[in-house]
C-alpha cells in the first residue's frame, strides 16, 4: 500500500511517500501554515496517488490510546487536545485539513506519540498530586516521541539480533527534544516525559524537568499569567537559555574550543542524560541494549561518547573507532537492509541506498549492545496506517 506520512513539528514539517518497507520520496517541509506546503503536498499526492494518510499527532490524551481512522468526528475531538501539546498539535491538525482537503476520499489515520507509552504501569504513570486534579483533568505521565521509540527499538533488536521481548532497552530520542523510554521484555515500563512534552531532558528551547516550586515562585515574581510562562518555557529554556543557541552541536562546538558559557551548557545536559539512563535502566530491572536515535543521538560521536564514558559501571562502553565510523564499513552489522529513500530532504538528490545504512553496533567486544538507529517515524507511521485500515475495511 502507498501511504502519504506526515509528521508536523514545531518548526518544520516532514512529508514521505512509503510503500511497504520503502520510502520513496521524502521531503523537509516549512511550518505547518506556510502557503509552499499545499502545493508541495499536492504535487507528491499527484505523481505517486497514495492510498491513504497517515498524520503524527504527539499528544492523543486519556481518549486515544492506538491509532485511529480520521473522522469528522474525530477532528473535531482532536483539536480539543491542542492545549495537551500547544506546540506540537496544532501544526500536525492544521496538516491533516489540508491533506483531507486535497483528496477528501483518501483515508487518513492519526497516529499518536503516546500510543507507545499507553500501557505504561500505574506507578510510572502517576503523579503524587492530589486526586481531584488527576480524575478530573487526566492528569497523568504521558510519553512522547512514541513514533520513533517503537521505531529504535524493534529495529535496534533486529541489529543484536535478538527479539525485543529477551531485552531490557534504553532508548534515547535525543534531538531538538529529547527523551528516553525503558522497554522490558517488551513492555514500556518507564519513559522522562510526562503529561507534557516539557518534561525530562534539557532540550533545545524547552528545560525539562524543573522544580514546580520555581514555576510559582516565577509566576509571583514576575508577574507572568499561564501564556507567558508557557511561551518561556517552550520557546526560551533549555539550552537556548543557557547557551544562546538551541543547536547542540553549536553548544559541543564553543564547548570544545573553551566558551565557558557553552562548557556549563553542556555539562547540564550531559548530566541530566546520564542521569537518565541510569533512571531507565533501573526501572527496566537492568540494560542489555542502548539505542541512540534523533538528530544529535544519530549524529554527534561526541555526544555518545561522553553520555557513556561516566557509565561504565552499567557495562556501558562505546567503541571508539566504531562510534567515529560511518557508512559501507558496518553493514555487515545490520541484521536486513534498511529503506531506501528516493529523494534527500536537503537537497532533492537520490539518496544513499541501504548500502550505507546508518544503522549500527558501536559498543565495545564483550560489553552491553550500545546501537545507533536512524529515527524513522515514516515508516512506523505507515505500519501503523495498515494495522488500522486492514482492521477497518
Amino acid at each position: 500500500m502507498r501511504i502519504l506520512t506526515v509528521n508536523a513539528g514545531s518548526s518544520s514539517t516532514k512529508v514521505s511517500i512509503v510503500d511497504g518497507s520503502i520510502t520513496l520520496d521524502s521531503l523537509i517541509l516549512p511550518q505547518a501554515g506556510d502557503p509552499s506546503i499545499e502545493t508541495t503536498i499536492r504535487d507528491l499526492v499527484d505523481r505517486y496517488e497514495p492510498q491513504a494518510s497517515g498524520h503524527r499527532i504527539v499528544h492523543g490524551g486519556t481518549k486515544y490510546t492506538a491509532p485511529l481512522f480520521v473522522s469528522e468526528a474525530t477532528e473535531t475531538a482532536l483539536s480539543e487536545l491542542v492545549d495537551l501539546a500547544p506546540l506540537h498539535n496544532p501544526p500536525a491538525l492544521s496538516l491533516m485539513d489540508t491533506v483531507l482537503a486535497l483528496d477528501p476520499a483518501m483515508p487518513a489515520v492519526a497516529c499518536f506519540d503516546t500510543t507507545f507509552f499507553a500501557s505504561l504501569p500505574a506507578y510510572a504513570a502517576t503523579y503524587a498530586i492530589p486526586a481531584g486534579w488527576r480524575e478530573r483533568w487526566g492528569i497523568r505521565r504521558f510519553g512522547f516521541h512514541g513514533l520513533s521509540h517503537s521505531w529504535a527499538v524493534h529495529r535496534g533488536a533486529e541489529l543484536v539480533g535478538r527479539p525485543v521481548e529477551s531485552l531490557r532497552i534504553v532508548s534515547a530520542h535525543l534531538g531538538s527534544g529529547a527523551s528516553l523510554a525503558a522497554t522490558a521484555y517488551g513492555n514500556v515500563v518507564d519513559t522522562t516525559m510526562g503529561f507534557t512534552p516539557l518534561e525530562g531532558l534539557v532540550m533545545g528551547t524547552r528545560p525539562g524537568s524543573v522544580d514546580p516550586g520555581v514555576i510559582t515562585f516565577i509566576m509571583r515574581h514576575e508577574h507572568l499569567d499561564p501564556d507567558d510562562l508557557e511561551n518561556a518555557l517552550e520557546y526560551r529554556s533549555g539550552l537556548l537559555a543557557l547557551a544562546g543557541t538551541p543547536d547542540l552541536q553549536a553548544v559541543i562546538e564553543r564547548s570544545l574550543a573553551g566558551d565557558e558559557t557553552a562548557e556549563l551548557a553542556w555539562q547540564v545536559y550531559l548530566h541530566r542524560l546520564k542521569g537518565a539512563i541510569g533512571s531507565m535502566a533501573a526501572a527496566a530491572g537492568g540494560i542489555d541494549l542502548l539505542i541512540f536515535t534523533g538528530g544529535a543521538g544519530e549524529n554527534s560521536s561526541h555526544l555518545r561518547y561522553e553520555a557513556c564514558s561516566g557509565l561504565g559501571f552499567l557495562g556501558l562502553s562505546v567503541d571508539p573507532e566504531l562510534n567515529t565510523a560511518t557508512g559501507t564499513a558496518h553493514d555487515a552489522m545490520t541484521s536486513q537492509p534498511r529503506s531506501q529513500i528516493g529523494r534527500k530532504p536537503e537537497d532533492g538528490k537520490p539518496a544513499e541506498n541501504a548500502t550505507s545504512s546508518p544503522d549500527r553496533i558501536i559498543s565495545s567486544h564483550n560489553t552491553i549492545a550500545i546501537v545507533v538507529v536512524h529515527a524513522r517515524e515514516d515508516l512506523e507511521i505507515a505500519r501503523q496506517v495498515e494495522t488500522v485500515l486492514s482492521d477497518w475495511g
